[in-house]
């Protein structure tokens, strides 16, 4: 497939590493994927420019849940987006929506001010907003490069006629991207569906912790989560993403 993207999302340096190797085209840079994704910190942005000078787009969430903000909150969010910039993001991945599932535009068009000229994704915010094509179209007046999206569902191949509809009606004005479950044989499936050339996965997998004694009966956060356990990114599962698309 020619002009696609595969971008990668990360939460450590392990895990940069690895979709670097696996040739991913950039990276979407997160805390804590294992709750949706937050705002990272700016020490693991320069722990992995030192490694490697690949495209860093930085999330910026301020806590798991909903995308409708405190004021507080919304200040947080316009800081990390003007320190990013500083530090030499090439992107910003956000998104902030009113109570009734609208994109609050006025915060937005803030967002994109203090942005500058670095890449914009609306991030997965566009998932829960109340009418896609009216945000996408919002999208486009404000300027925003990228929408990230499942089509409105758990999982992207079940999203794939909103996606489809949205590469159509886009005309190109804006590139929709598909996340949410995407490895290669998704890509292999979705594509002749929906014409979607742009793609988020984090190809993960899970690895056993390297401590030799384990204290059972206390967690750290949600006690279905193991200690014990830890998600990064697998280069193979990268690496057959990326030979997927080249091969479309």
């Amino acid at each position: 497939m020619k002009e696609y993207i595969l971008e990668a999302c990360v939460d450590s340096v392990e895990s940069a590493v690895a979709a670097v190797e696996g040739a991913a085209d950039r990276l979407e840079l997160c805390g804590n994927l294992i709750i949706g994704g937050t705002t990272p910190g700016p020490w693991l942005f320069d722990e992995i420019r030192k490694r490697s000078d690949i495209r860093i787009h930085a999330l910026i969430r301020p806590r798991f849940g909903d995308f409708c903000y405190t004021d507080a909150e919304f200040s947080m969010i316009k800081h990390a987006v003007e320190d990013f910039r500083k530090m030499g993001a090439e992107g910003v991945v956000f998104g902030v929506l009113k109570p009734d599932g609208t994109l609050n535009m006025e915060q937005m068009k803030e967002l994109m001010e203090a942005a500058g000229d670095m890449s914009v994704t609306l991030h997965r915010a566009f998932d829960v907003c109340v009418d896609p094509i009216e945000t996408m179209e919002q999208a486009i007046s404000l300027g925003i490069n990228t929408i990230l999206t499942s089509g409105q569902r758990n999982v992207c191949l079940q999203g794939a006629d909103l996606l489809k509809e949205l590469v159509e009606k886009s005309q190109e004005r804006i590139t929709i991207q598909a996340g949410s479950g995407v490895g290669a044989e998704v890509i292999r499936q979705l594509y002749p569906l929906t014409g979607v050339r742009a793609y988020h996965m984090t190809g993960k997998r899970v690895i056993d912790s390297e401590m030799q004694f384990r204290k059972d009966g206390v967690n750290m956060g949600l006690p279905m989560l193991s200690e014990y356990e830890i998600w990064r990114t697998d280069v193979d599962n990268i690496r057959a993403a990326k030979k997927v698309l080249e091969e479309l």
